[in-house]
């Protein structure tokens, strides 16, 4: 299979692809973006066989891109802790990496902002807003590429609405948004639109809350029609917390896409998910 249409589905307009065409991906960059659209649609057991071959092979850069990835896939179940690892091992290997630039940062200064924004994102949903706050700044720069650019306002976002700061988390947010729009970067939008929505909700206006179930409709439209499993169901509990109406019919489904969803986790990663408070099974 053409990394080019592996890259747009992971990149671009259109996350839809068949199984034909993820499983067909033979090179380290190709499995390495299958393994994302497999993390994207929630079936980590698939995207975990893909990666781990990566993690321990001799190439720095396809071990730290594959590192972070698996670390990304355990916070998706709620394994902040458990990640970790992987992303400071993602570091190591990042920090030794070579090759040419890449328009999507699947290069060395791309490799080390994930470890690092994965790095702030660990340390950030333990508490730890310090170290989360400084590694965040370690992530900057301006060689690392849209998509860290656009993972950087996220982590920025999420650890101001940590720390009570609603109103400094909607300016990264929006940018989350500017910039994925921008960019074409289906996947990313959706995520933004919910980090965005979750920014305004959380300052209190009325009118920022309605702007707010806007987007998480979107949203979910979008990651309903294109599987992402992955944010399908954090997107029906910001639904339920936004409308006390379906507030019950939204989190029954979350219920619901969960137990869907874990059959498709490894081992691990499915009692990562059972042991966290941040997954509602």
């Amino acid at each position: 299979m053409s990394e080019a249409v592996l890259r747009h589905a992971a990149f671009g307009d259109a996350p839809a692809i068949t199984d034909r065409a993820l499983t067909a991906a033979t090179t380290p960059r190709s499995q390495w973006l299958a393994a994302v659209l497999l993390g994207a649609r929630g079936r980590y057991a698939a995207a975990t066989t893909l990666l781990q071959p990566l993690i321990r092979g001799r190439d720095p850069l396809s071990a730290a891109l594959a590192g972070a990835t698996f670390a990304s896939h355990r916070r998706q179940l709620g394994g902040h802790a458990a990640a970790l690892p992987f992303d400071g091992a993602a570091l190591a290997r990042a920090a030794v990496a070579t090759g040419d630039a890449d328009e999507d940062g699947l290069d060395p200064a791309g490799a080390l902002a994930d470890a690092f924004l994965g790095l702030a994102a660990d340390n950030l949903a333990l508490g730890r807003f310090g170290a989360a706050q400084r590694l965040l700044e370690q992530a900057l720069s301006p060689r690392a590429g849209w998509r860290a650019e656009v993972r950087t306002c996220w982590v920025t976002a999420e650890l101001s609405l940590a720390r009570g700061l609603a109103g400094d988390a909607v300016l990264p947010a929006k940018r989350a948004v500017g910039l994925s729009r921008q960019r074409g970067a289906a996947r990313h939008l959706v995520k933004s639109q919910l980090v965005l929505a979750a920014a305004l909700a959380a300052t209190g206006d009325p009118g920022a809350r309605q702007r707010a179930g806007a987007l998480v409709g979107s949203a979910l439209d979008a990651a309903d029609n294109w599987e992402l499993r992955s944010l399908t169901w954090p997107a029906r509990l910001l639904a339920a917390d936004l409308d006390p109406a379906t507030a019950e019919w939204n989190r029954s489904r979350v219920t619901r896409e969960l137990h869907a969803l874990l059959p498709a986790a490894d081992p691990t990663g499915k009692r990562l998910a059972f042991r966290s408070p941040w997954v509602p099974i």
